[in-house]
């Protein structure tokens, strides 16, 4: 019979899908393997009932006190009220994953501004930013003490003072073990087992992009140009202007060989033999793909698929390597998905403003050279939507002008972009309170005298108000 005490991380998840989420997957495994805690993770989809979950974590924790860990929520209001309510039933909640700091301490400057956004310090007991390996000592002092000194941790007394302590460095031994079996999806009032079909495999920390700060100009939004003539205002910046994750975790770094040939044997097997597909988390993976097939082979594994999440730059960069690695993974039977390219745009105007480090020419150049790879291996090398890839094309966004929609428009037709790269639906731009684009907010909010409203942690650059 298992004594072990019960952790349960709730994490975002989308209706009828099956990959798994090395972050909380990975956070789970090394819970359930030092401490007295077995941990699961259960995804949440927006269709899920609230008052079945709760049911069904109040039938999981038997009568004992649940604790649980809030992971990679992706900004939705509902959870965090969840996390709330859970709080007010007397559980043990924690804010973790990327963004765990700022979404719990709040919006920079809402002590003075009303209406920016408060943080989520009053619905979590407290919040870890950093590595799993984090939570370990927390758990064994019994989570009833003063964790206030522990590393990573973010807790607020009873002054509603927050203190943050940093965290700890990331290290190759945590990062080398996921249980792909403890991800669980709601059914009726219990927990039901997901099979996996696509892992992950992390490689790199952060993203190069996002290794060095610089000044960039950012142009005031199309309607505020209008009203005032062009304008343009002066960040700090590293990465992309829009990204929350550059903000997070910047470039840490490559992870161990070793820490990677373990993961990848973590990764279940399918009926042949081989592992299920995994994206390799590295924003710059090409140059070193292919010693992540030689890995395997090294430990005697199958791999069946890889899937890419990268930059145009980095993949007109990396094309020579990508050439050399598809003649091998065709050998090898191995399929090479580009299952994400950053394109963002098809403007130099937004690409500039969003910091992209790229051109609409690089977008084109690789556009061009993806397509001609596809006839040299057509079963080992993926890019279209149909084979499951979903590039970025974010819009609508704040910069938009009839002339830009204009141009943009002729180009899709002109290469006929969405037969095989625009996605369905492309997606607006988000600004999470503690992106570069944020800031970018905040000073045209107080050089304008206007208020942009606030929407859970993301910024409603669309819909502001001229204060008297």
């Amino acid at each position: 019979m298992n004594s072990k005490k019960k952790f349960v991380i709730i994490t975002g998840y989308f209706k009828g899908e099956s990959y798994g989420l090395l972050g909380p997957q990975m956070a789970a495994t090394v819970i359930s393997d030092n401490s007295e805690y077995e941990a699961l993770v259960v995804g949440v989809t927006n269709e899920d009932d609230k008052t079945d979950l709760i049911t069904a974590l109040e039938n999981h924790f038997s009568g004992t006190r649940m604790v649980i860990g809030f992971s990679t929520l992706g900004g939705r209001p509902d959870l965090f009220d969840l996390a709330g309510e859970l709080k007010d039933k007397g559980a043990v909640t924690i804010l973790a994953g990327p963004q765990a700091n700022v979404d719990f301490k709040g919006e920079v400057g809402h002590d003075r501004f009303d209406h920016r956004f408060k943080g989520m310090s009053d619905r979590f007991t407290f919040a870890i930013q950093g590595p799993v390996q984090q939570i370990l000592p927390i758990l064994e002092s019994g989570l009833d003490s003063d964790i206030s000194e522990f590393d990573g941790v973010l807790s607020r007394n009873k002054d509603g003072q927050i203190k943050e302590n940093r965290p700890a460095p990331w290290e190759d031994q945590w990062l080398s073990k996921v249980d792909w079996t403890n991800i669980y999806r709601l059914k009726g009032t219990s927990f039901a087992r997901m099979p996996i079909t696509c892992g992950q495999v992390l490689q790199q920390i952060g993203c190069p992009h996002a290794a060095k700060e610089r000044k960039i100009q950012i142009d005031y939004p199309a309607d505020l140009a209008n009203e005032t003539g062009p304008k343009h205002v002066t960040i700090a910046q590293k990465g992309c202007s829009f990204c929350d994750v550059a903000q997070d975790k910047g470039f840490m770094g490559a992870v161990g060989e070793e820490a990677v040939k373990s993961q990848m044997a973590c990764l279940p097997e399918q009926a042949d033999g081989s592992r299920v597909a995994f994206e390799l988390i590295n924003e710059s993976p090409l140059p070193k793909l292919d010693r992540v097939m030689e890995l395997a082979c090294e430990c005697s594994l199958e791999l069946s698929q890889i899937n890419l999440t990268l930059r145009a730059d980095y993949f007109l960069k990396g094309q020579e390597n990508l050439k050399n690695t598809l003649e091998k993974a065709q050998k090898k039977n191995i399929r090479i998905l580009l299952a994400s390219i950053g394109f963002e745009s098809f403007d130099d105007t937004i690409l500039k403003n969003m910091n992209k480090g790229v051109t609409r020419q690089m977008n084109l150049d690789t556009i061009k050279t993806i397509r001609d790879l596809k006839p040299k291996f057509p079963c080992h090398f993926g890019y279209l939507k149909e084979e499951g890839a979903n590039h970025g094309f974010i819009h609508p966004t704040p910069w938009d002008t009839p002339d830009i929609s204009k141009e943009v428009n002729l180009t899709i037709d002109m290469y006929q972009l969405a037969m095989d790269i625009l996605p369905p639906h492309s997606t607006p731009l988000i600004i999470h309170h503690a992106s570069g684009l944020a800031d970018w907010i905040r000073q045209i909010e107080q050089q304008e005298n206007i208020q942009f409203e606030r929407v859970g942690t993301t910024i409603a650059w669309w819909q502001h108000k001229r204060l008297v």
